[in-house]
């Protein structure tokens, strides 16, 4: 009985073997983006700043970004989705919403590929909203009257 487990686990570890091997030997993406983070700095309330994060095919197969998603509903991340050839040139843009989000914010967007050394990249946007002017945008405040007592 012994003899038929080891003989089972060889004939497992050389299936993985040939698996990995046969992996190998097909052309493999290779994705390389020149930053991974961005900081805004500030930025004025109610805008909404966008940045390009570009990346590069460096591999020999075709690169495939297979979901791209932000970690808050405030961050809108745009991408390719048609395949990007070896050599080519592509890039995710990030747009963050600043409206009603004063104060300082540090945001990350994951990034699935076909890569098979960098299956999830995370890029990260940051900086800090700052209100506008309160000269350019003056505030009303209520009138009281006088109350008179007799």
């Amino acid at each position: 009985m012994k003899k038929l487990w080891l003989v089972l686990f060889a004939m497992m570890i050389a299936a993985i073997g040939w698996a990995q091997a046969k992996k190998n030997n097909l052309p493999q993406p290779d994705i390389e983006f020149k930053v991974l983070e961005h900081d805004f700095g500030q930025v004025k309330e109610g805008t909404s700043p966008s940045f390009d994060f570009v990346f590069t095919n460096k591999g020999k197969g075709p690169l495939v970004l297979t979901n791209v998603r932000a970690s808050c509903g405030c961050t809108t991340p745009h991408w390719p989705r048609e395949p990007i050839m070896p050599g080519d040139t592509a890039k995710i843009t990030a747009v963050y919403n600043t409206k009603g989000r004063p104060g300082n914010f540090h945001k990350t967007i994951t990034v699935q590929t076909n890569d098979p050394d960098e299956r999830l990249v995370v890029l990260i946007i940051k900086g800090n909203v700052v209100r506008g002017n309160e000269k350019e945008t003056p505030r009303k405040m209520p009138v009281k009257s006088p109350v008179r007592r007799e």
